[in-house]
């Protein structure tokens, strides 16, 4: 937790509750249902925790603000942003029901009130959001194919509408076909902890 004091040191005595109480809720779900490895549920703050809110870094969403969390696994990176941005509401999507259920039941116990579990694929999904966030699910490519169509047209936000990709390695081609409107951000420059060396936070306007 000192960790993201370290980064984030305007949480509220909430928010700073709900963020130590994920540890004790993905250990303990984490033995009923596998849906994070072994290495890295010893590691979930820097792995998952920190990693998603590494996109409050690049926005700081506006009340109101409506974002869709693809292919979310077990909550992330919607349930720590959701915790970040309470005035915002977060639909976290997956086709894999033991995950979803994940999701939903630490969400629960969490009480945010903001988030929504659905178990689908984003195929399925005809709403429309300010942004559509996610983890790398596929390459960006595909990922914008399936995802355009659910970017809202008018933005609220300092960023216009779009989607936010987290994603970590070599991927320079993926993003040849969008050129300059994707915007690269280096998380090693913003994060020390060496699991970030490699990671970085896709951003696409999509209008």
């Amino acid at each position: 937790m000192n960790l993201l004091q370290k980064y984030f040191p305007d949480t509220s005595p909430l928010q700073t509750s709900q963020f130590e109480a994920l540890g004790g809720l993905y250990h303990e779900w984490n033995e009923k249902i596998n849906v994070i490895s072994r290495k890295d549920i010893d590691e979930l703050y820097v792995r998952h925790v920190l990693h998603s809110m590494a996109i409050a870094k690049i926005i700081r969403f506006q009340p109101g603000t409506t974002l869709i969390d693809v292919g979310t696994g077990g909550g992330f990176p919607g349930i720590p942003l959701a915790i970040l941005f309470p005035e915002c509401q977060f639909t976290l999507i997956d086709a894999i029901g033991k995950k979803i259920l994940v999701a939903g039941e630490v969400a629960a116990n969490l009480n945010l009130l903001n988030v929504q579990v659905r178990k689908n694929r984003i195929q399925e999904i005809k709403t429309r959001y300010d942004f559509v966030i996610s983890r790398a699910v596929t390459a960006f490519p595909e990922f914008v194919a399936m995802v355009r169509k659910n970017v809202a047209p008018l933005s609220k936000n300092a960023l216009p509408n779009g989607i936010i990709y987290l994603k970590g390695g070599d991927f320079e081609d993926e993003l040849k076909p969008f050129g300059t409107s994707a915007e690269l951000f280096d998380l090693s420059k913003i994060f020390t902890e060496p699991f970030f060396e490699t990671k970085k936070v896709i951003y696409l306007p999509v209008r």
